[in-house]
């Protein structure tokens, strides 16, 4: 049976922390003298006594019959429950005035997805918008992961924790124990992060700007303190900045720990990061040659400059924005759907496909059409010059055959609920990819703020989906999943 005392200790333990979290978004509006800081300290008293609660009702629970079930029944509900308490300060304040936008917003929050619902994100006052990038940075690379590097406490559930959290990482276990693994991929984020932000800091970004850009960079999420988003500076050095800092988000994160300790070779020769790269690349020239030739930018430098910050915002999932690629055309909009679709490598904090299940399906379709003229030949498929297993293989293609299920599905509900099928096909990509904007009046300069409200919680369920490989949630709601 499910160890439910399990569940509610961990959700208990995720509400506490949070609570230092929600604090210091609480400091930040003390420290501007923000009328923000009421609603910041009323929802951190809530989130603590109810995170206090759970922890005492789950206070003896046995850690050690917690399996894959308890991992990711705790994780949906965390990110679920974290929506619905992370969204308290926006609400109570009256920043948000419905509860629909208010879940909305913190839920492409901590999803790190970047589709906002605010016309005017710079009436908001100091503390709310450091929040509102902080929920970003935690989900980056998992409230799960966070929670499991500080609290060794977790025992063996730790482990199911981690798995649930981050079902697409095939992590080399370069520590023994999976609390040290969340601890030493934490700090290669705490890093990268304060780096980014000493690198805008020298820019024209001031350090309120420059940290907050930095949290919502790294994580891959694209909440911006302006309405203009990254736009606003008009700084070539801003963006060429932001533009490597997002493909270094959608980067396996395991392989940059072994690039920062010296073993380049990982990172270098790993063939999913060089078929990535790749594509960036390529993606870049396409895109640069249409741009200038249509003369939507007529100085070079500019077209190329647009177009590697566009490509990169789009495959790295992150949502930035420099300029409104609607305009761009039918040509550029089928590219940004692939690029939204593929997106970064597997243990990154960006969604989608990922580059290293595009790998194995290439590689899996060659060796089909290699089979048709041998057909008894032995070809399997390999990665970094191991072989894949069938298993591996398969799951893949299952993932895949689920994910355009999925969006096929979802369009329709999303026609069915009055959107245009722009609208419709743009937000549902957007969304099962954790990418932010969309196409049609939901691209760059657009946001969601008229989109029906049944639509909004439609939308959310996709955040939540895509932002835990989709597996996860989607058997929780199997019937199976239910049974002894």
């Amino acid at each position: 049976m499910l160890n439910v005392r399990f569940i509610i200790k961990m959700l208990g333990m995720m509400f506490i922390l949070e609570t230092l979290f929600m604090l210091s978004a609480a400091a930040v509006a003390f420290l501007y003298r923000g009328d923000d800081l009421y609603p910041l300290l009323l929802s951190s008293g809530i989130m603590l006594a109810i995170g206090v609660l759970f922890y005492l009702i789950g206070f003896h629970a046995n850690e050690y019959s917690a399996g894959r079930r308890e991992g990711m029944l705790t994780v949906s509900l965390t990110w679920i429950c974290l929506s619905l308490l992370g969204m308290l300060p926006f609400y109570l304040g009256g920043y948000i005035n419905n509860v629909t936008d208010a879940f909305f917003e913190t839920m492409s929050g901590f999803t790190t997805t970047g589709s906002t619902i605010l016309r005017d994100i710079e009436a908001l006052p100091k503390g709310i918008l450091f929040w509102r990038s902080l929920t970003q940075w935690q989900g980056g690379i998992g409230m799960i992961v966070f929670t499991v590097a500080l609290m060794p406490i977790f025992g063996t559930g730790a482990s199911q924790l981690f798995d649930a959290e981050t079902p697409s990482i095939t992590h080399e276990r370069f520590r023994p124990r999976v609390t040290q693994v969340a601890k030493r991929l934490w700090g290669v984020y705490v890093f990268l992060t304060l780096l980014l932000t000493l690198l805008l800091w020298l820019g024209p970004m001031n350090l309120y700007d420059a940290v907050n850009h930095a949290m919502t960079c790294m994580s891959t999420g694209g909440y911006s303190t302006k309405n203009a988003s990254i736009a606003y500076w008009n700084s070539p050095y801003i963006e060429y900045i932001i533009a490597l800092f997002m493909c270094v988000g959608a980067t396996n994160i395991t392989l940059i720990y072994f690039f920062i300790n010296g073993k380049f070779g990982k990172l270098l020769k790993d063939e999913e990061t060089r078929w990535f790269y790749s594509f960036v690349a390529l993606s870049v020239a396409v895109v640069t040659a249409w741009v200038y030739l249509k003369g939507f930018e007529s100085d070079f430098e500019a077209a190329f400059r647009q177009s590697a910050f566009q490509v990169s915002t789009l495959i790295s999932t992150c949502g930035f924005g420099t300029v409104d690629y609607i305009p761009w055309g039918p040509f550029f909009w089928m590219i940004a759907l692939i690029l939204m679709t593929v997106c970064g490598c597997s243990g990154s904090t960006s969604g989608g496909i990922k580059m290293g299940r595009i790998v194995i399906l290439t590689k899996n379709l060659l060796n089909v059409f290699k089979k048709q003229t041998h057909p008894h030949a032995v070809v399997p498929v390999r990665m970094n010059g191991h072989v894949v297993s069938s298993d591996i293989v398969h799951r893949v293609l299952a993932f895949v055959s689920v994910y355009i299920t999925l969006i096929i599905i979802s369009c329709l509900a999303l026609t069915l609920d009055g959107l245009s099928f722009d609208d419709a096909q743009g937000a549902v990509v957007s969304a099962i990819s954790n990418v932010g904007p969309g196409l049609g009046t939901l691209g760059p300069t657009g946001n969601f703020a008229d989109i029906p409200v049944v639509s909004k919680w439609f939308l959310s369920f996709l955040m939540m989906t895509g932002r835990l490989e989709i597996f996860t949630v989607i058997t929780i709601l199997l019937p199976g999943f239910w049974k002894q």
